[in-house]
């Protein structure tokens, strides 16, 4: 990592979360605050000698809030603001920070530039916190450069406590530890100790440089199924008819593997058949699908189920939601469901 000759500008994008709240002294439960109570708590900001600004929504919200809605207003800022600054931090609550995180990779079509998402799990006022170390660690990654003076990180990546983690492959993994989120299909980006290290070979780069590209039509006309022991047909079957539902992610056992029953085949099959887009994704936090492995997976693709291989649960429901919101057809989206479009699936 080198230093650039110029101070860096970095935009820092509050939107609410843990890292910013405060005890109400009447009800004694966390509310969120306002940036300036934040960044008052944060008083070694001003060490690192960069150029920082600030936009907070209003007012800040709780993650479980997040909607997208919400990611188009992030999204819109780092549009509008994309030409004066060198990377984007983005504060948010850790509940959503994942679908946020593969929703934006999506979204920032193009992007060549640090889009470093992190928060905590106590708030910044607290005399023992993770944010103060989070946030300063996120704005160190937002401004580092490789040799060539180019951006090291040109993605949307999740930093939390020790780890950087490509955003469209994270899970909040714990409620409790500091170090809450991991990519379990995909090794970190940076690992942060005495210094930020960075994993080169890990980290995305476009092909070719092109402008930044936003795509704000995000279709919520999707849902999740989680198969369960005991799942009836009447309950499957109900779930299939939806109204309004064009897509869904199909959380299997194993290695995708669902019922045998003639019931359960030929409800999916005729799901499909309606155009419903299904996409399977394995309710493992490691490894991914392998359709063709055991029958029961390969039922599944038999109806026209699509191999999910190893995204995530938050990656493979934003992802619907961004190609539905392109306009395509069914089958097209299908087609790029099966495509790994930034990083965010291994294919087999």
């Amino acid at each position: 990592m080198t230093t650039p000759s110029r101070k860096p500008h970095i935009l820092i994008i509050y939107t609410g979360g843990t890292i910013g709240m405060i005890e109400n002294p009447d009800t004694h439960s966390l509310e969120p605050f306002d940036f300036t109570h934040l960044i008052d708590n944060v008083p070694k900001i001003k060490m690192l000698d960069y150029n920082i600004d600030n936009i907070q929504f209003n007012p800040p919200i709780d993650s479980s809030d997040m909607s997208q809605k919400h990611w188009v207003e992030i999204a819109r800022h780092i549009e509008d603001n994309f030409d004066r600054f060198d990377g984007f931090v983005v504060l948010h609550g850790t509940d959503t920070m994942a679908y946020t995180a593969s929703a934006l990779s999506f979204m920032l079509e193009n992007l060549h530039k640090p889009v470093i998402i992190t928060g905590s799990q106590l708030p910044i006022g607290e005399v023992r916190t993770d944010g103060e170390e989070n946030l300063i660690t996120a704005l160190q990654i937002a401004a580092a450069t490789d040799a060539n003076g180019d951006p090291m990180v040109q993605e949307v990546a999740i930093l939390f406590e020790d780890y950087l983690w490509r955003g469209n492959r994270s899970t909040k993994m714990s409620a409790d530890n500091f170090n809450a989120f991991k990519s379990n299909n995909y090794p970190s980006l940076a690992k942060i100790g005495l210094g930020i290290h960075f994993n080169e070979e890990a980290l995305w780069r476009v092909q070719a440089k092109r402008p930044l590209n936003v795509q704000y039509g995000m279709d919520t006309s999707v849902m999740v199924i989680d198969l369960v022991p005991g799942l009836t047909e009447a309950i499957l079957r109900h779930q299939l008819a939806t109204p309004g539902i064009k897509g869904i992610v199909l959380k299997t056992f194993g290695s995708g593997n669902a019922p045998t029953a003639d019931w359960f085949r030929s409800a999916i099959r005729e799901a499909v058949e309606r155009g419903i887009v299904i996409l399977n994704v394995t309710q493992c936090v490691n490894g991914g699908v392998h359709a063709r492995r055991y029958a029961t997976g390969n039922m599944l693709a038999d109806t026209g189920v699509v191999s999910g291989h190893d995204i995530t649960c938050e990656a493979a429901i934003t992802k619907m939601m961004y190609l539905f919101g392109l306009g395509l057809s069914a089958q097209d989206v299908r087609c790029y469901l099966s495509c790994s479009l930034c990083g965010e699936m291994t294919l087999s």
